[in-house]
């Protein structure tokens, strides 16, 4: 048996993970990946006398994880998986970053974060080897890292001839927070884990907060209330909802649609007052707790946000129509920063910005969590991969997230939270735990040792698959169009560089 089948948020002994030698692992991922699998993550576990690397597989389809492992002793190198699966080439960068193990014949084998345990430590980052392309009309534009707006660091390197974008590099890279490292110095306290997990990325407090709750109360066999659960569906569906209205927002800034811009960034606070309104703080922190929530939605706040949601729905659909139906809007959305449907899939696009080139996944439906095992939401997606499918899909999204929410308040359940204790850390195991949040997919990959003590927290943004797909997408574009692909995207700088 080459891998170990399981599902989201379910915990397995770290003895069932089958052991392969490199090449059986390699060839079998290779194998998986042709059969329509994709790879969900990639990462190590060093020991003191040798390297686990570790697989995780998705048969989006069946709504299966397949995981599988190798050991490195004294081997320093194994032929590459990018060279069949494109989609591998920042798991593998990575996993060379970490331990200097080489995947010979990688096409692109460049530093990702220059962390401080890196194990070449001559490589610093003023060094980056840029991709250059010769030729007398080409020229290079740099970008960042420190930027005129206030946003995180960030370098884009571009090579033009004239306006035109031939080829774009992203380097990042420039803070290190150590986080994946703090939640094992943490661990003594959940409530320290909890502040932790909702720091990962500011934008995803709740999602990478349920992502933590679910890959704890799965190592301690812990089942909420289902009160709990609606109060938590209804969260992460409030801050999708404000995180792609004030995407909306930003685009249309970017095309001088100045009554979109302000209309889109007023009816965001709506949403994240309401938000406020429940937990306290506008972005959701305190909300969670391992084992259940720490507010409850009564009667009276039930009625105030559905209230309020149905002015937001009402009011994001008048604007969204004249958005969507304004010439000069669509003129600069239409056909600019297309990512087409067998890019975003060699590439591994996940979230709304695969949806938006026809990929047919979301956490949400095809690996439930939580609410969602009853309440599943099906898949929203577009065909054209450009600004204006990224753009669009958002508006439908928020249409979409606001009437589960409605949904959810019309059905709420009238007993207690009944928010549980939690028991002990199972020992010597795994689970693996997957969130849809705005962005697209968030993993949290959680490996306990024989004292039942965290010894591996391995965290995935989804802005780690899209961020070569905002290269791909200003590709034979103007360089002036670069900002408005890149908020078309909206990744996260700190949910990468970890």
């Amino acid at each position: 048996m080459s891998f170990l089948v399981t599902k989201n948020n379910k915990t397995f002994k770290l003895k069932d993970i089958p052991s392969l030698d490199i090449n059986t692992f390699r060839d079998q991922i290779i194998k998986e990946c042709k059969n329509n699998k994709r790879i969900v993550s990639f990462f190590c576990e060093k020991l003191e006398k040798f390297v686990i690397l570790y697989a995780i597989l998705a048969s989006d389809e069946e709504s299966k994880l397949y995981i599988s492992s190798t050991l490195f002793k004294n081997e320093k190198s194994y032929p590459s998986i990018t060279q069949e699966i494109q989609s591998f080439h920042l798991f593998e960068r990575e996993f060379y970053e970490e331990t200097g193990i080489l995947p010979e014949n990688h096409p692109f084998l460049k530093p990702v974060r220059y962390s401080k345990d890196r194990f070449d430590q001559n490589q610093k980052i003023e060094d980056y080897p840029f991709f250059k392309i010769e030729g007398k009309s080409i020229h290079e534009v740099g970008v960042g890292p420190v930027h005129a707006g206030i946003i995180e660091p960030g370098h884009f390197r571009f090579n033009c001839h004239g306006e035109n974008i031939d080829h774009l590099e992203i380097q990042l890279g420039y803070q290190h927070r150590n986080i994946e490292k703090l939640f094992i110095q943490n661990q003594s306290s959940f409530y320290n884990l909890m502040i932790l997990a909702e720091s990962i990325a500011g934008d995803s407090t709740i999602a990478n907060g349920l992502a933590f709750t679910h890959s704890i109360e799965a190592l301690t066999n812990t089942n909420i209330s289902r009160k709990s659960q609606s109060i938590r569906g209804i969260a992460l569906e409030l801050e999708r909802s404000a995180m792609h209205i004030g995407d909306l927002s930003a685009i249309c800034g970017d095309v001088a649609f100045l009554f979109g811009n302000s209309v889109f960034g007023a009816i965001r606070t709506l949403v994240i007052n309401t938000l406020l309104k429940i937990c306290g703080n506008r972005f959701g922190k305190g909300l969670l707790r391992v084992g259940g929530v720490n507010y409850d939605i009564d009667t009276n706040l039930n009625q105030e946000i559905k209230k309020t949601l149905n002015k937001v729905s009402k009011d994001v659909a008048g604007i969204a129509d004249i958005m969507f139906s304004s010439p000069s809007v669509c003129e600069r959305l239409e056909k600019t920063g297309i990512v087409d449907f067998d890019t975003a899939k060699k590439i591994g696009l996940v979230g709304m910005a695969g949806r938006a080139s026809g990929i047919n996944y979301d956490v949400r439906y095809n690996h439930p969590f939580g609410i969602y095992n009853y309440y599943p939401l099906y898949v929203l997606k577009l065909e054209g991969g450009d600004v204006f499918a990224r753009s669009y899909i958002r508006y439908m999204e928020i249409m979409h997230s606001i009437n589960f929410i409605l949904e959810q308040l019309d059905s709420f359940p009238d007993y207690d939270l009944m928010t549980k204790e939690v028991g002990s850390i199972a020992k010597d195991s795994m689970v693996v735990s997957m969130v849809e949040g705005f962005r697209g997919e968030i993993v949290h990959s959680v490996i306990t040792d024989n004292k039942g003590n965290i010894c591996r927290y391995k965290i995935k943004d989804p802005s780690f698959n899209n961020w070569f797909g905002l290269a791909m997408a200003v590709r034979d574009n103007e360089i002036s169009d670069f900002p408005l692909c890149n908020k078309s995207f909206n990744l996260s700088y700190c949910g990468f560089d970890l």
